[in-house]
Order: C-alpha cells, then structure tokens, then sequence
C-alpha cells in the first residue's frame, strides 16, 4: 500500500516542528548514555494504518525483539507528524522515542530545530558508512547541513504506469521516452465523449493526484538553489522549460477547464474507483504501487510501466525520475538512544530487514545492497521502478530549513501558470525566489 506525501500535509507539520528547537535539548549522539543491553521498552510512532502494513510493521519488531531479547519495543501507528510533534513538546515517557514518518520534506526542519538526534555519531560507534549503505539521492533527502537526523526507510520511485490495452488498440507499440512523443501518445489515447472525455491520455493537471511539479520537473534535472544558497528558479531554464511544455499539454488536451471539470468524477486516488483502474486515464503518473494497487482492483487490460518521458535534448537520460520516501529518525529528547539506535539500525541497514519489508509492503528498497538481494520480489511492473531508483540521475527536492514551503511555494505558482494566470514565467519565477529566499531567511 502507498502512502501520500500531501505537500500540504508537510505544511501543517512545519509550525509545530518549528517550536521543537527548544523543547527538544535533548541528548546527542556523542551523549547518549543509556545501556541498550539493559532492559529496556521503546515507543516507535509510525504512520502506516492500512492492515497490511500494520503486520508488516509488527513482523519486523517481531524479528527485531527475537535479536534483541532485552529490548521491547511499543508500537503505535497511524501518527502524523502533527501528531509526533505535539507529543515530543509535552515529553515524558508516552512520548515516542524512535519515530517515522512519511513527510521528507520536513527533514530540513526536524534536523534545523534538533527535535530529532543527530544520527552520524552512531553510524560511526556501528562502523557504518552510510555512502555505502545508501543510494546518494536518498542521503540527499534524510539530512540537512551535514546533520543526519534521519535514515530512509523503504524508498518510492515515481514512473509511467500504463494501459497496454489502450495502447494496442491505439496503434502504439512502447512507452514515450521524449516529451514530445509522450504528447503526441497522450493526444492519440485521448477520445472525447460530449462536452468531456470517454478516455484521456493523462491528467496533466498538477491536482491530478501523483502530478505534481516536482516530479515533471525531475525529468529537466533541475538545481532547485545555487552555491550561495539562494533559490535558483528563475536562473535554471529547467524550470520555465517544464513550466511551459506542461501548460502546453494541458492546451493540447482539452484545456485547463475541460480537464479539471473531468478531474471532479474521478474516484478517491487510494480506492480501486482510481480513474486509472476503471481505464478513465489511460496513464498515470505514479508510483510503484500503482500496478499491484491496479490488480487487485481487478482491472480487465493489461499493465506497463516505465520511467517517465524527458525531455527531447535529454534523452540519453532517459530512465531517471524523482524518488521520495519514508524516513526514520530518534527523537533528541529520548533518555534511550542507545536502545533506539538499535531498533533504528535493524529496520533501515539490516538487508532481510528491508527487504521482507519491501516485500510486504510493495515498496522499493533503500539500501544498496537491499536493491540487489534475491530475495527480493520482482515482478515486471516493479524492475521499472528498481531500475529508476538505481539511475545516477534521478534527483529528490532539497532539504530546506523551512521544510516543504519553498515547494508550496513553487507549486502555487506553478497553479497559477497551468491556470493561464502568469503571462510573463521568467519574471514569476523571479518572484517567486524572493518569497522562497524570504522563508528560508525567516526559518533560519
């Protein structure tokens, strides 16, 4: 089962998390002086609610307390970071000492204010070189300034998933690799029906569930802030560029009115009423959920994946995408760090570990040699997403001290262009790099 990462959702955590700073001295790392050999109970919040992933989370604590007698471990799930934060302010020993969440665009946050450890103190006292544990992308999105605060734990890559159906009976033979042949494939699965559509090639609004700018923007390779620091929107032609060839997709299949009118019959994103399960659309954006989500709706065509298009003068990059995931961290007010060091290493560096966990929970791995394992499941649909998660070029947004904003921020601009409200890009992003540069200036 997926898990979503609403931007919005990362916002509403970011105002608790930034009161964190003094409610959370805690110890760190190199203070951590608890004995984890000593008997010991752990509260571990996470966010999975879903049954399945329920038993996943329990399987593993199951297998961790088996290695560590000694440590008992309390779970309880469904918690937003809301919910964590609110806990870690009052303390106590209710509070969780180990916790999870699905939100890396607060990692910024979470490491700036120290509501969570610094984790590179303990990798080193476990001999870890975390460079050759973890897919640099995803170091990239679990520290800020060099401070480690939190591990990937599973990790989602985001792709095409596809009707081959639909594209049999259409006349095309493979996924579009160029941006410009994904046009021209989206244009072709298109039929319309009335004043709206009996099939669409793609929502291509940035509402349209898993397509949002950062990740069309993924494929441009873009550079979200320079050397100095400051945001770089404006000075990256990646970003007018995607800005532009989207608008113009969305003028090419109907329009931003037509489309968003279609978008309100679609079914709730996590149900099999998806638009793409009931061949609404023909394809989605998505992740590597999508496919196992799709079958078990018992969708009647046939399913592919693939990386998503770039554009027409990158395609010897043709493979990479945008990879997020879900990351795990110790609370820094924790009298138990040790202990929970231990639970921390087990569930994010032991590679069974991982992958029974992956296996579970139709994630991709997020550790190197996770990636690699045999035991591993694979099926076709699922190499896709692997395969982007492995490519040198697929990118994640930056860490930022103000957490998500500055891609609420990118995102409501980016509304407003898709919308036909922004006559002049360049200068809007120009804008828009002040009120970022602003935020991040406030947050610091």
């Amino acid at each position: 089962m997926p898990r979503t990462r609403r931007l919005t959702t990362a916002a509403t955590a970011l105002a608790a998390i930034s009161v964190l700073a003094t409610a959370c001295a805690g110890q760190s790392g190199n203070e951590a002086a608890d004995d984890p050999s000593k008997e010991v109970t752990l509260n571990f919040w996470h966010g999975w609610s879903a049954p399945s992933e329920a038993k996943a989370i329990e399987d593993n604590i199951a297998r961790f307390e088996k290695a560590h007698p000694n440590i008992k471990v309390n779970v309880t799930g469904n918690m937003t970071d809301d919910k964590i934060n609110q806990s870690l302010r009052a303390g106590g020993d209710k509070a969780p000492d180990v916790v999870s969440s699905f939100t890396t665009d607060s990692v910024g946050k979470f490491c700036n204010t120290g509501a969570f450890a610094d984790l590179n103190p303990f990798l080193k006292k476990s001999g870890i070189d975390k460079e050759k544990v973890f897919p640099r992308t995803l170091l990239q999105y679990t520290q800020f300034n060099g401070n480690q605060c939190t591990l990937p734990l599973l990790n989602d890559a985001y792709g095409l998933v596809y009707n081959k159906t639909a594209f049999a009976a259409a006349g095309i033979a493979e996924a579009p690799k160029t941006w410009s042949q994904f046009v021209e494939v989206a244009q072709k699965l298109t039929v319309a029906r009335g004043d709206g559509y009996e099939q669409l090639g793609l929502m291509p609004t940035y509402h349209g569930y898993e397509t949002t700018p950062m990740r069309l923007a993924a494929q441009w390779g873009p550079t979200y802030f320079g050397a100095d620091g400051k945001s770089n929107l404006a000075k990256d032609p990646a970003f007018a560029k995607m800005l532009t060839a989207q608008k113009d997709l969305v003028a090419k299949l109907g329009g931003y009115e037509k489309l968003e009118k279609f978008r309100t019959t679609f079914g709730d994103e996590w149900s099999a009423e998806h638009p793409f399960h009931q061949g609404l659309v023909a394809m989605q954006i998505d992740g590597e959920w999508r496919a196992p989500m799709a079958k078990e709706a018992g969708v009647k065509f046939e399913i592919g994946t693939a990386p998503l298009p770039v554009p027409d003068d990158q395609l010897a990059d043709y493979g990479k995408g945008y990879l997020s995931g879900t990351i795990m961290g110790i609370a820094s007010g924790s009298k138990k760090q040790n202990a929970a060091w231990e639970l921390v290493k087990y569930m994010t560096t032991d590679t069974d570990a991982v992958v029974d966990f992956a296996n579970a929970i139709h994630n991709v791995p997020s550790t190197l040699a996770a990636l690699e394992s045999p035991k591993l499941q694979v099926t076709p649909e699922f190499k896709t997403f692997l395969d982007i998660a492995r490519h040198p070029k697929s990118t994640t947004t930056p860490a930022q001290a103000d957490g998500g904003t500055y891609q609420l921020t990118f995102t409501d601009f980016a509304y407003a262009v898709e919308k036909g409200d922004v006559a002049d890009i360049p200068a809007g992003l120009a804008k828009t790099d002040q009120q970022i540069d602003t935020d991040i200036a406030k947050a610091k």
